[in-house]
C-alpha cells in the first residue's frame, strides 16, 4: 500500500467532465491521493505542478465542451494547443494514462490511442469513435473479456469484468479490415464486448455501439495507456452491480470490480 501512495495521479476536471468524484475515490480506495485540477489551471499554469511531475494522469467521463463537433475533440484541440509538450514529457518521462468514456474520446482525438506501432508518440489520429449504429445513447451494463497476452499494464490479473457503459458516440473505427488487422496483430486491441457465451460480439446490446470485432478498449505500444468506453469508475464495490446478491458478505459478490482496472495500473506505476 505503501508504494501506491507514493504515485502521483493527476485528475484534471471541469468544461463538463463529471466523472472525477468516482474516479478519485477509486484511488483513494486504494490508497493514492490523487489531486483534482480545473483544466483551465492546466492550460493556464497556474498549477503548481506540470504534467510530467505526475506518474498517472486519468482523462475521465462527460461531456467536455457540451460534446460539441463531436465528444473529446474540442478538449483535444485545447490540449494540442496549450500541453503538447508537457503532456510529451509526461509520456517520455513513462507515465501512465486512462481514458473513460469522454477520456477515450480525447485519446483517440489526440492520436496517442493506438498510436504508432513504435514509439515515441506523434500525436497523429488513426481511429474514431463514431455514432452507435443504433443512434441515442445507451446506458446499461456491458460485460468486457481481456485479450490474451494484452501488453497493457491497466488490466495486469484481469480476464472479465462486467461495467456499467453509456454513451452515444462510442463505436470504434478504422479505415478499413486491414487496419483492424494490424491493430490486433500488434496488440493494441485490450477489451471486447462479449456476449453470453463469451465471445466477442457485435450483437446489441451486449455490443452496445456496433464497435467491429467487439472492440471496447484499446492500448498504446507501451502499454501504460488504455482508453475504453464502459465506466469501471462506476463499479467500485460488488453491491454496485444490478444482480448482486443481497446477503451478509456483500463484498464476496460480482468481482472483479471496476477497481481491478486502478489496482492494476497503481500497481505498475509504483513499481516502474
Amino acid at each position: 500500500m505503501s508504494g501506491r501512495r507514493d504515485v502521483r495521479v493527476l485528475i484534471p476536471t471541469g468544461f463538463g467532465l463529471n466523472c472525477e468524484a468516482e474516479t478519485a475515490r477509486a484511488f483513494e480506495v486504494l490508497g493514492a491521493a490523487p489531486d483534482l485540477v480545473h483544466w483551465t489551471d492546466l492550460f493556464a499554469r497556474r498549477h503548481d505542478r506540470r504534467l510530467a511531475d505526475y506518474d498517472v494522469i486519468v482523462f475521465v467521463g462527460g461531456f467536455s465542451y457540451g460534446d460539441h463537433i463531436a465528444g473529446g475533440l474540442v478538449l483535444a484541440t485545447r490540449i494540442r494547443a496549450r500541453l503538447l509538450d508537457d503532456l510529451r514529457a509526461f509520456l517520455e518521462g513513462g507515465g501512465f494514462a486512462l481514458g473513460i468514456c469522454n477520456g477515450f474520446q480525447t485519446l483517440l482525438r489526440l492520436g496517442l490511442l493506438p498510436g504508432p506501432e513504435e514509439l515515441p508518440h506523434d500525436f497523429e489520429p488513426r481511429a474514431d469513435l463514431a455514432p452507435n449504429d443504433r443512434l441515442g445513447y445507451r446506458d446499461a451494463w456491458v460485460r468486457l473479456r481481456v485479450e490474451d497476452g494484452t501488453r497493457c499494464a491497466w488490466l495486469r490479473g484481469v480476464e472479465r469484468i462486467d461495467v456499467p457503459s453509456r454513451h452515444g458516440e462510442g463505436r470504434f473505427v478504422v479505415a478499413g479490415e486491414a487496419e483492424l488487422d494490424r491493430l490486433e496483430r500488434r496488440g493494441a486491441v485490450a477489451l471486447r464486448y462479449v456476449g453470453p457465451d463469451g465471445e466477442p460480439t457485435e450483437t446489441w446490446p451486449f455490443n452496445p455501439n456496433g464497435s467491429r470485432r467487439g472492440i471496447a478498449g484499446i492500448t498504446d505500444a507501451s502499454g501504460r495507456i488504455l482508453g475504453l468506453m464502459p465506466h469501471p469508475d462506476a463499479f467500485l464495490h460488488p453491491w454496485h452491480h444490478p444482480r448482486a446478491p443481497v446477503h451478509d458478505d456483500p463484498e464476496s459478490a460480482f468481482r472483479p470490480t471496476g477497481l481491478a482496472i486502478f489496482r492494476a495500473g497503481l500497481e505498475a506505476a509504483a513499481s516502474r
